[in-house]
């Protein structure tokens, strides 16, 4: 299951995001926000981190107006390796190489089919492990 969540910036293409995920018959929970009303990107970081961190989800999908903000609150959950992502290759690597746990995207920077490649990469792209363990256990470790 995905956990996915947006503040105001980020409504909109949550929704083509839930969509598309409904589409491909993906399970998801959405976190919030619940409209378009202004809100606070950290409250829905918060929220989608520790789900993901707790393995309650296996994945979250933040959306933010540029997906900035959101991943910074994103990543100060222990266990969570957000990656914001405005290209597809970005996508892949951040699965392949980082094995990254969250996505981030922002509403405002792209386009939705774009940022629904992206989606289809991230969800669908594995960890090599191998040399890049070692490296993410670095990076992990730094949360000691």
């Amino acid at each position: 299951m995905i956990a996915i969540g947006s503040d105001h910036g980020g409504f909109k293409l949550k929704a083509e995001v839930m969509a598309h995920l409904d589409s491909l018959g993906v399970e998801y929970r959405d976190f919030g926000a619940k409209s378009s009303l202004s809100s606070d990107y950290a409250d829905y970081a918060e929220a989608v981190g520790k789900a993901v961190a707790s393995g309650e989800c296996e994945a979250g999908i933040l959306i933010c107006g540029t997906g900035i903000g959101i991943s910074i609150a994103a990543n100060k959950v222990r266990g969570v390796r957000c990656a914001l992502c405005n290209d597809c290759f970005s996508a892949e690597m951040s699965r392949r190489h980082n094995n990254a746990n969250i996505l981030a995207l922002g509403e405002r920077v792209l386009g939705v089919g774009l940022a629904l490649r992206i989606v289809d990469i991230f969800i669908s792209t594995g960890f090599d492990g191998g040399r890049h363990e070692r490296r993410v256990n670095k990076v992990m470790a730094l949360e000691q």
